[in-house]
């Protein structure tokens, strides 16, 4: 049975995940630069909802590369921690070496501070050297999940190296594809990788509601976003759940 995660920013879109049939979200902020951990309002307000959807936290402290100095280490423990006193169900996390392998000694710390929570090694995976390798220490730290496009820009044109990670796998740790995931095209990936669980922000985009717009100030990622939203919608996630070739 296919299985959907979503990339979420905030309560309501949490609330759409669910209500479209989603199994999990991923919790992050910022998503635009690909997300970085949430801020602890959001975090507890979450925590707070009573909602029956796995909430999984991304743990990344800052946008860019994934090597990590032992201070960001330490910040991105004390953010596991107070997710599990929050009872959050599971973090997302990673960690390279200026090599790009996989940092075996920072991500088992990260592991050690999840304790019992579920935990997804996300895209830090997609610019390692070695995706082979990476996979087999990825497993033997003890994660649950890999988030993954393939090494690609997207799950799509990322399929054969998917489908080649969910052979090697086999069984060990489940492998998820993301990267523009759509309704349009999730059962051809699905085809094509044999996997069963995948990753989608299943976004629309409207108006945020302003009506006045200042002609030389802009905080949008670009100027044609500007007073736009793009949000999670339950719609698009009733789809991806049930599109079938």
């Amino acid at each position: 049975m296919r299985k959907i995660e979503v990339c979420c920013g905030s309560l309501y879109e949490v609330r759409e995940a669910e209500a479209g049939g989603a199994v999990r979200v991923e919790l992050c902020g910022a998503i635009a630069c690909g997300g970085v951990t949430p801020s602890y309002g959001v975090l507890k307000q979450v925590a707070e909802a009573n909602l029956k959807i796995d909430v999984n936290v991304l743990i990344r402290p800052r946008e860019g590369s994934f090597l990590y100095s032992s201070e960001e280490v330490d910040a991105m423990c004390r953010d596991i921690a107070l997710c599990r006193e929050l009872g959050l169900h599971g973090v997302v996390i990673g960690a390279l070496t200026a090599d790009g392998d996989v940092d075996i000694e920072s991500c088992r710390k990260m592991m050690e501070a999840a304790g019992d929570m579920s935990v997804t090694f996300h895209r830090a995976f997609d610019v390692c050297r070695d995706p082979r390798q990476a996979l087999e220490d990825i497993i033997l730290l003890g994660c649950h999940r890999l988030l993954s496009s393939g090494q690609e820009c997207s799950a799509e044109l990322g399929a054969e190296l998917l489908a080649e990670l969910v052979r090697q796998a086999n069984g060990r740790i489940i492998i998820m594809p993301g990267a523009g995931i759509r309704p349009s095209n999730i059962a051809l990936i699905e085809q094509k990788t044999g996997a069963a669980e995948f990753h989608s922000t299943a976004r629309i985009t409207r108006s945020d509601g302003m009506n006045f717009s200042h002609p030389r100030v802009s905080f949008a990622v670009s100027p044609s976003d500007e007073g736009r939203l793009s949000l999670s919608d339950r719609t698009i996630v009733s789809q991806l759940v049930n599109n079938r070739l």
